[in-house]
């Protein structure tokens, strides 16, 4: 049986290493298939408190990260609401709630490089809290990485070498992981159209394929789709042609739009 003393000291060494996690889906679509790796650089650094996913269930790319994630055992908080930076307002709050009921929590580990949250970490690094952020390349704010400093930044595809892990061992599960079926890359398709069509910017081949890149991890192009019949398409032209003969969008000369029924759903 451990001393009075030994038993404090653990507990009070625990408190100091206590971490919460606060992520958000919509600027970090490609932690999924990374969540293992988030959560064993967490628990490298302590023990994890607290781990919140925001996620919107009206983008299927959203809600399948979320699914993966869950299975990990995080919490999804599902803010429908399509309001600019309604998910951002709900994460802030629980976020300031967490440290403000939990005193323990010395990290924060944010998912995110929307320069939205500087107010946030402002707050939590005046409190003496330490932010540690995760954000992808390409979307990260310059400033959100002065603010925290450069030891405390990571982008998402540095989890695997930051928990010390080697992608030898998983050549197979990378090319296992880069495929999607024809019905979830029209899903994907869908809500690409949907979101440029909101933005009012035309909706060419080549900004829809983008984005579905950045929406859904599986997705590297065309070829990554998984047919029924086991072929693949040999161009992106090719996939749309395939997507307008079953009448799940229509083309107009380069452009790509909803159905009348998607139009309807939405």
């Amino acid at each position: 049986m451990p001393h009075p003393d030994q038993s404090s000291k653990k507990q009070t060494s625990d408190q100091k290493n206590s971490i919460g996690i606060f992520a958000d889906i919509q600027n970090v679509s490609l932690i999924k298939g990374k969540g293992h790796f988030l959560l064993e650089f967490a628990q490298s650094n302590g023990h994890i408190d607290s781990k919140n996913v925001y996620y919107n269930s009206h983008y299927i790319s959203q809600v399948c990260t979320k699914n993966e994630l869950e299975i990990l055992g995080m919490k999804c908080v599902d803010v429908p609401d399509n309001s600019n930076n309604s998910a951002d307002y709900r994460l802030m709050a629980d976020c300031v709630n967490a440290v403000a009921f939990n005193p323990s929590l010395k990290t924060i580990i944010l998912l995110s490089g929307d320069w939205d949250y500087a107010g946030l970490i402002c707050i939590l690094k005046s409190l003496g809290k330490e932010v540690i952020i995760f954000a992808q390349r390409g979307s990260a704010s310059p400033n959100l990485i002065k603010l925290v400093g450069n030891d405390n930044f990571h982008f998402l595809d540095e989890l695997p070498q930051l928990v010390g892990n080697s992608n030898k061992t998983q050549p197979q599960n990378t090319a296992l992981m880069s495929q999607i079926n024809y019905n979830e890359a029209i899903e994907y398709l869908i809500e690409a159209i949907n979101t440029v069509l909101s933005q009012g910017k035309p909706t060419v081949f080549g900004r829809i394929d983008q984005l579905m890149r950045q929406r859904c991890s599986n997705y590297q192009g065309c070829s990554s789709i998984s047919t029924a019949n086991g072929k693949k398409f040999k161009s992106f032209s090719q996939f749309v042609d395939a997507a307008v003969r079953d009448g799940k969008v229509r083309r107009q000369n380069q452009e790509l739009f909803l159905t009348e029924l998607d139009i309807l759903a939405a």
